[in-house]
């Protein structure tokens, strides 16, 4: 065989296997066709209506374009000669609209006319940049006059003094007005709520005292003048310490331990209003997140960090009910009078232990009470 003959074969088989090549093309026919129909291009519209917007976007207009300048900077992409990317206000709709709805990136891609590769790499990436940038102003390591200012909040809000949050599951704390201050995401779900505590950022940081918090004060109004620590209100599921104050156990109850059980219920429950709002809005943690853990952590902090900044914008938060201290016919010498009678052991307490009783002391007292307490026992 001659060398025209052998480059003629080569010719021939190269030809043979470009043809056997599929041509590669950057977006399927179908979402090219009607990308124009998309979920993006139709919400639009929704700019004539702040009702429909707000429900679609889940948060206000305002709130929105304020969000898109905020990211733009960190999640802008340039067109090239064979695509043109995906705009800021898009990738942060798709990740928005993921993390509502919570359905999957193949239910995704038909609302808006994406690749599913490429929607899974909007969602990753933007979550990841959306805590990264909005974290340190709305999601940031609290201050020791920030810290004052919480409590402040919580005393005005739920008539709890001294304390600097609500601790529940996520690892999460919270403040009186259901803005997460601390997360801790990536913990093992089958560990107990004090495991998790033990081994998170918040609870770490606590043991080593690196958390700036306001030093020791008075109740308020107490005639006791002795200092009493700042603290975070719990469940049962948590320890009992000095910075944590949990509940009496069910199983050793008096009147006077119910109605302290009442009282820091009313601060534990900032944390549920917290969830309950984050769940609400975003309906992708009613059910199992079908990522890589990895992008997991991101939509969790992402999540937590969105709800601080839409709530922060344009949330609408509580003013307390203004009412005189006044025992009625709830007087605290007949309430100990109706105290179940139980035997208990009498031991040395410790200092969480004498906390939560001269707490549980200054709730009875004329300083600390509060009218409605009293309708628990009942």
């Amino acid at each position: 065989m001659s060398s025209s003959d052998e480059d003629m074969l080569v010719a021939l088989m190269y030809l043979r296997h470009k043809k056997r090549q599929k041509k590669r093309i950057w977006a399927h026919p179908y979402y090219s066709l009607h990308i124009n129909h998309s979920s993006f291009i139709l919400s639009r519209e929704l700019d004539q209506d702040p009702g429909k917007f707000h429900g679609f976007y889940r948060m206000s207009i305002e709130t929105f374009q304020d969000l898109v300048e905020l990211m733009k900077p960190s999640i802008k992409r340039l067109d090239t000669n064979y695509r043109k990317a995906v705009s800021v206000e898009e990738r942060l709709l798709i990740t928005i609209r993921y993390m509502a709805t919570g359905e999957s990136f193949r239910a995704m891609t038909y609302h808006f006319m994406r690749g599913l590769t490429t929607i899974s790499t909007i969602v990753s990436n933007t979550t990841e940049n959306i805590w990264t940038v909005l974290h340190p102003e709305y999601l940031g390591s609290p201050t020791q006059e920030k810290w004052i200012q919480i409590s402040n909040r919580f005393y005005e809000l739920w008539n709890i003094p001294n304390c600097l949050g609500a601790i529940d599951v996520l690892m999460a704390c919270v403040d009186a007005d259901g803005l997460f201050t601390t997360i801790d995401v990536g913990e093992v779900g089958r560990n107990s709520d004090g495991a998790v505590f033990r081994t998170s950022n918040l609870g770490r940081a606590l043991n080593l005292g690196v958390l700036q918090l306001p030093p020791s004060k008075p109740l308020p109004s107490s005639n006791d003048e002795n200092d009493f620590p700042f603290y975070f209100v719990a469940d049962e599921a948590f320890p009992l310490t000095k910075y944590i104050m949990r509940p009496y156990p069910k199983r050793s109850l008096d009147n006077k331990k119910r109605v302290f059980n009442y009282r820091l219920s009313r601060g534990r429950k900032s944390v549920e209003c917290a969830f309950g709002m984050l769940v609400s809005k975003f309906r992708l943690f009613e059910g199992p997140i079908c990522c890589k853990e990895e992008t997991i952590n991101f939509i969790i902090k992402a999540a937590c960090v969105l709800h601080n900044f839409i709530r922060i914008k344009q949330g609408i938060f509580t003013h307390p009910k203004q009412f005189e201290i006044q025992q009625e016919n709830h007087q605290i010498s007949n309430i100990q009078v109706q105290q179940n009678r139980v035997q208990q052991v009498i031991r040395p307490l410790s200092e969480a232990q004498q906390n939560r009783e001269k707490l549980c002391n200054y709730f009875m007292s004329p300083a600390g009470s509060i009218p409605y307490q009293w309708n628990t026992i009942i």
